[in-house]
């Protein structure tokens, strides 16, 4: 497999993380091979996994973390997984989750017009009144844990949610939350590929 392009900050000289991002020969053999893995199956390598590489033993326990919460099996659709991405990174004025996972949103839910409506106000969001309440009890857990109680638990079992889905929904919105903060700390800048992923559904893209 080839080494990733340069990235694409690189042309608007404007450094992908404010710490320094190493070569792809100089990372350990599993990070280097997840990097390669995810530039094959997207054609580009997000910028979180350079930035991250910087601390290859923080790379892997955030990764394996992720995919833990993302890519397993539940009451949630990978759509509503990346909602609350979304959603909490809004409210956390996370530049790069809003734009990476806005991206994904729009693929996953086909509708080119979700993540925006999520990412400002998933309360105007043309979302079910299911994902509503999810929402609402993802941000408590963003932005006022402390507060949550049990009137907060019955709202989502009202909505058909399990135990097990309100532990997904509150650990998404944790995770995303450590993950925000991080990303504002190094400067973490959006590829320029994420803006334009989902916006022209498939069936009106140009032939």
């Amino acid at each position: 497999m080839s080494a990733p392009p340069a990235p694409a900050a690189a042309a608007h000289a404007v450094p992908l993380s404010r710490y320094p991002v190493p070569a792809l020969d100089e990372m350990p053999d599993d990070v280097r091979a997840r990097i390669l893995e995810v530039q094959e199956k997207s054609g580009f390598v997000p910028n979180v996994f350079l930035a991250l590489a910087h601390r290859p033993d923080e790379f892997r326990a955030f990764f394996a973390y992720h995919d833990a919460l993302m890519a397993k099996e539940g009451g949630l659709t990978k759509a509503e997984r990346e909602m609350i991405v979304v959603a909490t990174s809004g409210a956390n004025d996370c530049l790069y989750c809003v734009v990476a996972h806005g991206a994904i949103l729009r693929i996953y839910a086909k509708n080119p017009l979700v993540a925006d409506q999520v990412a400002v106000n998933y309360r105007k969001a043309d979302i079910a009144p299911r994902q509503k309440a999810m929402l609402a009890f993802a941000l408590k857990v963003a932005t006022d844990s402390a507060s949550l109680g049990d009137e907060d638990h019955a709202a989502l079992r009202a909505h058909g949610f399990s135990d097990e889905d309100v532990w997904d929904v509150g650990a998404i919105a944790a995770f995303f939350a450590l993950s925000n903060r991080m990303a504002n700390l190094i400067a973490l800048r959006p590829n320029d590929e994420f803006f334009l992923l989902g916006r022209v559904p498939r069936d009106r893209t140009p032939r």
